[in-house]
């Protein structure tokens, strides 16, 4: 071995001890592995920083906009209730989740599939009262082993097609991989179901400023168009939109006359709701129901990108203090909206312009986010901490799903490239003010990207320095000494275990030609060799780096690094021992 060879092996065996440590955060780790490459010339310094341009960078960061444009639309909100609403257990909400994803990765990227079905996770984990990161890793794998069962399904396996072809004059087809893929996949999905419990449960760190702020009884006034969906229909069925999270207290009917909320009572054209409970409750109560807020008015209802919502706690000298918004003529005066109000301990009768605001009252207000600082000095009124609420904002329905889906579908046909057709729905997810421009980089995981742009140049010094053709010679020596069974499952874990280092699509590149070779020279047709190849490289369930679709759910699931090698080493084990027969099985040499 060279010292650059040498120097590359331990800056890669040290980090992952560091990974695996946790003592600091993975995007510090890197940041410092990347340094000590740099110093000990195992990366030069003008490929540094070429991970910043790298396309997993850009479809990792992407998908992450196009998710939170999908979740903020509310349509899978809406999916969830129309096609799974009894679904309340933990367990069969996973089975669901994982189904879903796993069929869908088959067809479709799958990135595409799991940025599709998040949003569905988070809402469900609400439903549920459990964390995400119950589902995100699970779904992590899942897409991965659904990417397994057809050509265009990952990247693994469009390229040993393209080697297949190179080596013998046919390609595989779309469904040469299907037995194989299929078997996995559903030994996969049973695995998943029934050991999810071995991932720790965790939360995100940076919800602890916004969970330890969390008010659950704002009272807001809606009121029942003509264009609401809740006509006709009783208060406990609008208000199962919220989850159980929010109520009916009372209705005020259009000639004025009071009705009690009970159960059975039916809605009418007019009727003006007061609903109490948790904002995000609220707000689904309101916008699944087509109800609109009764004290939201002008251009504050437009979903403008200088229109923005703020919580505010009303200070003890404010000018506020006992008066009401209808008495302050709140809109006429500032532009600005009332759209609930939270008083501890206390549920209002009167309707929300009538209530007369105390010391400590805490109030969402609507209305332009450069006018909303002055007005609260003003009041004496303090801000709380920006936790993204969507109260009365405008919904743009099924456009966010639409864009991905397109991206998706341009990505499946080899119009264009997975990373430029990411990018571009995430910038039309903005354009079409899917996602306010304001919140899109706080949907962007700065630690996540951080990491992967300096993991890439010190992955890549393996080839750079020579460290893949070593290993390349090292398994070829083993691999002459093994039977075919066992070569087969050499050749499957090497890929495994290389890719968190070259990426699945680099790693085929480099063990597909080494496992084609050794097999010719055993003897053995190279077909199943090189699709031991393709299924550890798409199978990385052991760190956050060797596939997007991991390193997408890390921050959103508030994973640790070690973290996926509990869950993905038995499902790791399992795959080797379910894909080595089935391949000898379909593919026999």
């Amino acid at each position: 071995m060279t010292l650059p060879q040498i120097f590359a092996f331990l800056i890669i065996g040290a980090m992952m001890l560091a990974f695996i440590w946790g003592r600091w955060r993975y995007d510090v780790v890197a940041v410092g592995a990347l340094l000590a490459a740099l110093a000990l010339g195992v990366v030069a310094p003008d490929q540094a920083f070429s991970g910043f341009s790298d396309d997993i960078v850009i479809i990792v960061a992407s998908a992450l906009v196009i998710s939170a444009a999908v979740s903020r639309s509310g349509i899978m909100e809406v999916a969830i209730r129309r096609f799974a609403p009894n679904i309340s257990s933990p367990r069969a909400q996973l089975i669901l989740l994982v189904v879903v994803v796993t069929v869908l990765s088959a067809f479709v990227k799958n990135i595409g599939a799991l940025a599709i079905m998040m949003p569905i996770a988070f809402q469900m984990a609400r439903k549920s009262s459990v964390s995400p990161s119950l589902f995100l890793m699970p779904m992590s794998f899942g897409s991965l082993l659904g990417g397994l069962m057809t050509q265009i399904g990952t990247s693994p396996n469009i390229i040993v097609s393209r080697v297949r072809q190179d080596m013998t004059g046919e390609a595989f087809t779309m469904f040469d991989y299907t037995p194989t893929g299929l078997a996995l996949s559903v030994v996969g999905v049973i695995f998943l179901a029934l050991c999810y419990r071995l991932l720790p449960e965790r939360r995100r760190e940076d919800t602890g400023l916004d969970s330890a702020i969390e008010i659950k009884n704002y009272t807001t006034e809606a009121r029942v168009t003509e264009d609401s969906s809740a006509i006709g229909k009783t208060v406990a069925e609008v208000q199962r939109n919220a989850d159980g999270q929010a109520m009916i207290i009372r209705i005020l009917g259009a000639s004025g006359q009071r009705r009690t909320p009970l159960p059975d009572v039916k809605l009418r054209l007019g009727d003006i709701l007061l609903i109490e409970g948790a904002a995000d409750a609220l707000d689904k109560m309101v916008s699944q129901s087509g109800l609109v807020f009764s004290e939201r008015r002008g251009a504050a209802t437009k979903d403008a990108a200088d229109i923005g919502i703020i919580e505010a706690v009303i200070g003890e000298s404010s000018a506020l203090i006992g008066a009401t918004a209808q008495e302050l003529t709140l809109f006429d005066r500032t532009g600005l909206n009332l759209l609930a109000i939270s008083r501890r301990d206390q549920r209002f009768t009167d309707r929300l312009g009538q209530i007369r605001f105390q010391n400590g009252d805490v109030i969402l207000l609507q209305g332009h986010l450069k006018r909303l600082p002055e007005l609260l000095r003003e009041w004496d009124c303090l801000p709380l901490v920006e936790r993204g609420l969507r109260l009365g904002s405008v919904r743009n329905g099924l456009i966010p799903l639409a864009i991905l889906l397109v991206a998706i579908t341009a990505t499946a046909i080899g119009l264009v490239p997975v990373a430029p057709a990411f990018f571009a729905a995430a910038v039309a997810a903005v354009v079409t003010r899917s996602l306010p421009l304001r919140e899109v980089y706080s949907h962007l995981d700065a630690p996540i990207l951080i990491m992967l742009a300096c993991l890439i140049p010190i992955s890549d010094s393996l080839r750079t320095t020579g460290g893949t053709e070593l290993i390349a010679s090292w398994l070829s020596m083993t691999a002459n000494t093994l039977p075919g069974w066992g070569a087969l499952a050499l050749i499957m874990v090497a890929a495994m275990a290389v890719t968190p280092f070259l990426n699945n699509a680099a790693t085929v590149l480099v063990m597909a030609p080494i496992a084609a070779t050794f097999a010719t020279d055993l003897g053995y047709a190279p077909e199943a060799f090189l699709l031991a190849v393709a299924i550890g490289a798409g199978c990385d369930f052991l760190t956050p780096i060797g596939h997007q679709c991991n390193t997408l759910v890390m921050g959103p699931g508030g994973y640790k690094f070690s973290d996926y090698a509990r869950l993905g080493a038995p499902l790791s084990l399992l795959v080797v021992l379910v894909a080595v027969p089935m391949l000898m099985l379909v593919w026999p040499f």
